[in-house]
């Protein structure tokens, strides 16, 4: 009988084992894989998103807007300014809550 659960308890063991081995072992495969180089799909996909970064920066916003898209933004904000009744849109609105006026109940 103690003999059965201690292959039992071998068993478990070697299962959680297996498992932390597996885990550790695919984990690392991803660490090493980020030190080799890129295949050529991701390096193309990195490096156009990265150009687009810095031509995002030099512009002071959308890359390539024309002057349709600015028209149609200062119409769209106008739009929700009159909506929302006006205000700045680009900022966060402050909420303010008063505090409720409360009334002291007495009791009979």
């Amino acid at each position: 009988m103690a003999l059965h659960r201690l292959f039992r308890l071998s068993s478990l063991l070697r299962s959680a084992v297996s498992v932390t081995l597996r885990r550790n072992i695919g984990l690392s495969a991803v660490v090493f894989n980020k030190a080799k180089d890129l295949d050529p799909v991701q390096k193309l996909f990195l490096d156009k998103i990265r150009e687009y970064n810095t031509k995002s920066k030099a512009a002071g916003g959308v890359v390539e807007a024309g002057p349709a898209y600015q028209k149609n933004l200062t119409e769209e904000m106008t739009k929700l300014q009159r909506l929302y009744g006006g205000g700045d849109l680009t900022k966060f609105p402050q909420f303010k809550f008063p505090e409720p006026k409360l009334e002291e109940v007495t009791t009979k």
